[in-house]
């Protein structure tokens, strides 16, 4: 996510532990929502499009103080995936960031919470398609919308075979084309919550949908072998539902699987998704689901802390373009005086990053989990938007945004400005605060003696030695690769 030298301190001086809990009782910074309403979005002019949404998504990842939460709700974003460009409804931008403030409350909170806010959440109904989903019609022969009961089990919770508790798969396939068709029948009946109202204003984007009840399927739901029976009414029926999905033993490998894969490495050991796994099944108190205490198991497990997998060929993940342009951003307190923060979309590849938070292309995210890459032997799911063209986009992408900006987003160099003239102290410093220190001596030599022959002298030579060692450390596979 990224980290100032002195944040980088502080963890040195707490411990890994004690740093983890810091983060984890911070307040919550300013929500999406509300960054959004205070900056007039919510005009009736904007009502049809999405102005806003990605400096209020940028804003907060650049510089919210809570970089855990920041860091855990967009890894959350990219398994419980919603898109932007799949929202059809009105007030786009309040309902991708009433998405976004969902995912972040639930960050440290429990995944079968999250499920539920998720599954209720106009955002979700939109994007797979179940909003206004209707119950069977013997006259027409319509059926209810399957798109969300198939999506929820494949995607966010089960998976499509049974798993080991080590998070290794059988043969056994989780669940039938009729578990989809009795799952339907549950999400079926819900709808915007307009409270009487209308939607001139977009309150209701962050309502949880309520019920229709001429639409809702009253019928007996039967799905992984749990039967629901005739007459119950629409929300113990979801419940209902969600906790016989919830309950599944796939649930704690599979999401502890995805979530190691988010933050630490994309080809995690067996043993290592197993021991996060049991605390995702039960936090030591008999809680199932607690994702502060799955995530301190993440961080802090030995797979994840032990010195000797940095050389390790097998182990860490390609830094996603995202995360390479918040490390640079809060690694030199990026600022927008006039906090308009106009990043805007970054997904073009051939000139930008190739990647924008909340736009991945459809609900299999931006790449796929266990994404292999031709002739590689190992699962790296980064990989999967990497191209000619994408490396070239990026590198140029950062050299115009290190040297000019993005429109009045700049970063403070005043740190590195004064080594510019000692080139070796200057690239040790950038170094270890974007790449951990973890630049091969090639490398590091290979930027030094670049930087080194360009002019120096004046506050201009200095500057431009400090933008080209910050592009070739970001250009570096050493920094593109995080371990």
């Amino acid at each position: 996510m990224g980290a100032t030298h002195e944040q980088m301190t502080r963890v040195q001086a707490l411990g890994y532990s004690k740093w983890l809990d810091e983060q984890m009782a911070m307040p919550a910074s300013q929500s999406r929502w509300d960054w959004l309403m205070a900056k007039g979005f919510n005009a009736i002019e904007n009502k049809n499009n999405q102005a806003g949404i990605d400096s209020a998504l940028w804003v907060k990842l650049l510089t919210s103080p809570d970089t855990l939460r920041q860091r855990v709700t967009l890894a959350l974003s990219e398994i419980v995936v919603a898109s932007l460009d799949g929202f059809t409804g009105a007030w786009r931008a309040f309902t991708g960031a009433a998405y976004m403030d969902i995912l972040e409350a639930n960050a440290f909170g429990n995944y079968r919470t999250l499920l539920q806010q998720v599954t209720l959440s106009p955002a979700m109904g939109e994007y797979l398609t179940y909003r206004g989903n209707a119950k069977a019609n013997p006259k027409t022969g319509s059926m209810p919308d399957e798109n969300y009961a198939r999506e929820i089990l494949q995607l966010f919770t089960i998976g499509l075979l049974k798993l080991n508790p080590n998070g290794t798969a059988t043969e056994q396939e989780t669940y039938t084309q009729a578990d989809i068709s009795g799952l339907a029948r549950v999400f079926t009946g819900w709808d915007n919550d307009l409270a009487g109202g209308t939607n001139d204003t977009p309150d209701y984007r962050k309502r949880p949908m309520v019920q229709v009840g001429t639409k809702y399927e009253p019928g007996e739901k039967t799905f992984l072998g749990t039967t629901i029976a005739s007459g119950v009414d629409a929300a113990t029926a979801l419940n209902k539902a969600l906790d016989a999905i919830f309950a599944h033993p796939n649930v704690a490998p599979f999401v502890s699987k995805q979530l190691i894969q988010r933050l630490v490495t994309s080809n995690p050991a067996k043993e290592y998704v197993g021991r996060v796994a049991a605390v995702f099944e039960n936090n030591g108190s008999g809680v199932k689901g607690d994702l502060k205490a799955v995530v301190k198991a993440i961080l802090l497990d030995q797979e994840a802390r032990s010195a000797s997998n940095l050389s390790s060929t097998s182990f860490g993940k390609v830094r996603e373009p995202i995360l390479r342009f918040t490390a640079w951003a809060r690694a030199y307190n990026a600022t927008s005086p006039s906090d308009a923060w106009a990043i805007g979309n970054t997904s073009e590849s051939s000139s930008r990053l190739g990647q924008s938070p909340l736009r991945s292309p459809s609900v299999f995210n931006f790449f796929r989990p266990g994404y292999v890459p031709p002739a590689l032997g190992v699962v790296a799911p980064e990989f999967q938007i990497v191209n000619e063209s994408s490396v070239v986009g990026y590198a140029n992408y950062m050299q115009n945004a290190i040297s000019k900006g993005i429109g009045d987003v700049k970063a403070d160099y005043s740190t590195l400005l004064p080594l510019a003239d000692n080139v070796p102290a200057l690239v040790d410093e950038i170094n270890l605060v974007l790449a951990a220190g973890q630049l091969s001596t090639d490398t590091v030599t290979l930027i030094r003696n670049a930087v080194a022959s360009m002019a120096t002298g004046t506050d201009t030579a200095r500057a431009n030695r400090v933008y080209a060692a910050l592009t070739l450390v970001m250009a570096s596979p050493e920094f593109i690769v995080q371990k």
